[in-house]
Order: C-alpha cells, then structure tokens, then sequence
C-alpha cells in the first residue's frame, strides 16, 4: 500500500461517521468564541473606512465652514457699501443744518431710497448671516430716520428739536450698521480659528492613525511575512523546518500553515530520497568492496596455492619472496579497509575561523609538481575581501586535493583550470568554484560521483576521494554540487557559511 493510499484509509477510519472530513483536516478559522476573527482583509477594510469616514467627516465641516464664509463675505460686501452710504448721510446732515443746505436734505432722501433698494435686493444674502431679527431691526432703523427726514423736508424745519430727533436717528442707524459689520467680522475670524484648528486636529488623529494602526498592520502583516520569507530562504537551502509558536487567525495564518505543511513534507521527501539514495550506494559500496578485496585474495590464493604445491623444491629465498607477495597483499586490504573506516568514520574536525584563500593557496602549493608535470595552467580569481570560514583547514585541504587532483587526470597537457572565490551580498557565505576544461562527464556519471567507491579510473582510483570531499562539506554546514558537460569540462561549486560576525542591531 503506497502513501496516499494509507492516508486515503486512515482518513476514512478514523473521521466520525456522517462529518465527511478527515480527522486531520484544518476547519475554517474562527475565533474562541465562535465568531469571525479580525482578519488581515477585515483590518484593511476597517482601516479605510476609518480615514474615508474621517475625510468625509473633514469634508462635512469644510463645506458647512466654506458656505458660512462665502455668506459673510457677501453680506460684508453689502455692509460696507451700506455703512459709507449712512456716513455721507451724517455729513449731508451737518450740511443741512449748519450750511441751510436744501440740497443735502434731497441727497440724504436719495441715499436712504438706495439703501432701502439695496436692503430689499439683498435680503437673501443678508438675512442668512445676520438673521432675520437684526435685519428687520436695521430695515426698521432705515425706515424711521427715513420718516423723520421725510418730515423735515417737507415742513422745511430747521430748529433744534428736528435736528435733535434726525442726528439720534441717523446716529442709532449707524451704530447698529457698524455693530453689525463687527459682530460679522469676528466670526468670520472664529470661523478661520475653527477651520486652523481642525485642521491641526485631523493633522493630529491622521499622526495617531499612523502611530498605532501602522505598527499593527506591521505586525499582523510583516512580521509574519518575514517569517514566511526566511521559512522559504531555508527551504531553498534544504533546511527543512517549521514555523514556530502562534500562528495568527488570518490570511498569513493560512500561509504558514501551508508553508510548515509544506516543509515537512519536503522533508518527508528527501528522507525517502536520502534512503532510496543510501540503499544504492549501499549496492555501489557492496560491490565496490567485494571488488577491491577480491582482487587481492586472488593473489593470495593463488600464491598460496603455488607454495604449497612447490614448497619441497623452492629454496628459502623463493619462499621468502612468496611471503613477501603475499604481505604486500595484504597489505593492499589494510590499505582498503582504513579507507573505507575513514569513509565511514571520519576523525573528528577541529574548527577555527581561517581564510579560505589561504587554503586554496596552501593546496597549490602540494600539487603544484602535478600541474607542471601534466602542464596545467591555473587562472585566480580568489576575492581578498571574502570573510573568514569556521573550519578545520586540513580536511578542506583534503577537499581541495581530492577535487583539483581529479581535475588534473581529467584534463590534456595546455588545459586550463579555474579557481574563484566569492561571497554574498549580506556577507553570509564563502562560495568556491573550481572550474576544469577536461573530458567532463554524462548526466549518468554526474548522478554517482559521490557515491562511496564509484569511480571512473579503474584500478586507478578508489572511489572515495569525492565520497569523502562531501562529508567533509556536509561536516562544515555547507553544500557540494558539480555540473559537467562532455567533452567541456567540469565544474563543482562549494558553498560554506561564512564566520559570524558580532554586529549592533536595533532589534
């Protein structure tokens, strides 16, 4: 029974009867109690409608402000013009009375006839600024000094009692215009007061919004995300782990719940990948022992054999020289099997930060004697500003040895090799590629060269060298690839993580 077939039967053995749902399955979030949780969605929406609503409250007051100054400023236009009508009314007066001047009676008739047209023509424009009490008490003011000069004109009085009762009119009319124009005036400034200080008032509730709703939307938002993002950077690197603690009863809640699903399947998977991969190394191993162990025991058997037959005639030196093949056969096991125990159990690594084009340079200098023999010509391009690397440098050595040597044997006399050294933006990792232009190999080959005992050279090779380079890589944290082309060449590419440094942060 295969795995989505036993999951299939668990599922339905094990969901209660009539609910249709696997026991495992996830329910729609929803709160304790129940109710519909405050999701990422439902927080943006309420949050525009708290600043649509505050900008459509804003707009409200703006126009209500703006129709009350636009009435003002229009009722001030009148009250002014109105207000220099009845001051030359006060000075036609004096010339009535101190200069005997008809005229100026006839004048002042005039100007009230035209602030009388004016009151009326303008009524609706008036009464909403001032309303309609102080403007019948301002069109009452009119009308009786209006009377009183009617009056005068028509007896042509000029005694005291007249000019008494025409100057008090005219003085009350005046007043109450000027009171009128000043009462308008300061609240046309309270109006301009309460407009600069809801302004600053919304300027501050938009800076509290920004304060406590921005900090909120980060933390229901971004953090979760930088969570998610550094969960998808380690899966990419092959670290296959979940996100700890409360997940959030929203949007990105769902995100990393299917991103933790999703990891440990990955990781489910390559460990049926590692175990399937492990199985036919351990064939390739298998045979490759039986291989390097048969060999030598042929000999032994057949030297042994040999002895015993013509042990009566052979003298001692003879003997001594059989012995001697087969020490040196055995020899060539003990040679195997330490291998294979160090394949199997590596010595234990002693880490220190060190650079890793020292190394490089170092493992040169140790096959220099076969790059001149095979004449190979090696091209540097190693980065001096990389950081330091925790390792221990004599099994990176080995590593180098191991992937330069094999270059080497894979390459013709004037071929050239490349080696380089890089690192990350966020100086996180040391990157070596060491590049040859030999045979290269098939995408078959490819698949098995760190497989134990795989090897390419026959005799020649044990099959461990690059066996051994990826757990020593593995050893250090970092990773090991190789791509290859026929007849091109070979490329590996080493990635080992770079010392940590002790840096500030705000965090």
């Amino acid at each position: 029974m295969d795995c989505s077939s036993s999951r299939a039967w668990a599922c339905s053995s094990t969901a209660p009867s009539g609910t249709g749902r696997c026991a495992g399955s996830t329910p729609k979030r929803r709160g304790a109690s129940g109710t519909k949780t405050m999701t990422i969605k439902r927080t943006l929406i309420l949050h525009g409608v708290i600043i649509i609503g505050l900008l459509a409250l804003m707009g409200m007051f703006a126009v209500h402000d703006v129709g009350t100054l636009t009435t003002s400023s229009r009722y001030m236009e009148i009250q002014e013009g109105l207000n220099a009508s009845f001051l030359q009314m006060r000075l036609y007066e004096k010339n009535y009375f101190l200069f005997k001047d008809d005229q100026a009676m006839r004048d002042i008739l005039s100007i009230i006839k035209a602030a009388g047209k004016t009151l009326d023509s303008f009524s609706d424009a008036m009464i909403p600024a001032i309303g309609e009490a102080k403007y019948q008490a301002l069109r009452n003011s009119l009308s009786q000094y209006e009377h009183e000069a009617q009056l005068i004109a028509e007896s042509g009085t000029r005694d005291v009692v007249a000019e008494t009762t025409l100057r008090e009119f005219g003085r009350r009319l005046l007043e109450l215009s000027t009171r009128l124009t000043r009462e308008e005036r300061a609240k046309i400034d309270k109006i301009i007061t309460k407009a600069k200080r809801g302004m600053l008032a919304s300027f501050l509730i938009f800076l509290v919004l920004a304060v406590f709703l921005t900090p909120l939307i980060y933390r229901r938002i971004f953090s979760s995300m930088k969570k998610v993002t550094m969960l998808a950077r380690d899966i990419s690197k092959g670290r296959f782990r979940i996100i700890d603690g409360k997940v959030p009863d929203d949007e990105m809640g769902t995100v990393i719940t299917a991103m933790n699903s999703m990891s440990q399947e990955l990781r489910l998977r390559e460990d049926e990948l590692v175990q399937s991969k492990k199985l036919g190394s351990l064939g390739v191993l298998t045979a490759g022992v039986a291989h390097e162990i048969t060999n030598p025991l042929n000999n032994i058997s057949m030297i042994a054999q040999t002895y015993q037959e013509m042990y009566d005639m052979l003298p001692r030196e003879k003997r001594i020289e059989f012995m001697d093949q087969v020490l040196s056969e055995c020899e060539r096991i003990r040679a195997i099997v330490v291998n294979l125990l160090d394949f199997a159990k590596p010595k234990v690594a002693s880490f220190s930060p060190g650079d890793i084009n020292e190394v490089i340079n170092r493992t040169l200098g140790l096959v220099q004697n076969m790059l001149d023999v095979s004449d190979i010509e090696v091209h540097l391009d190693l980065d001096s500003g990389i950081p330091t690397v925790n390792m221990d440098k004599h099994q990176i050595n080995q590593v180098f040895v191991n992937i330069i040597t094999n270059a080497i044997q894979a390459m013709k006399p004037g071929q050239d090799l490349t080696i380089r050294t890089t690192t990350t933006e966020k100086r996180d990792e040391v990157h070596i590629v060491i590049e040859d232009t030999g045979k290269g190999m098939s995408p078959e080959t490819l698949s098995h060269i760190f497989d134990p005992f795989f090897s390419t050279k026959g005799v020649d090779g044990t099959g461990l060298g690059l066996s051994v380079s990826y757990g020593i890589v593995k050893n250090h944290s970092g990773t090991i690839t190789a791509s290859s082309e026929v007849d091109k060449g070979t490329t590996f590419e080493i990635h080992l993580p770079a010392t940590p440094q002790m840096e500030d942060t705000d965090e």
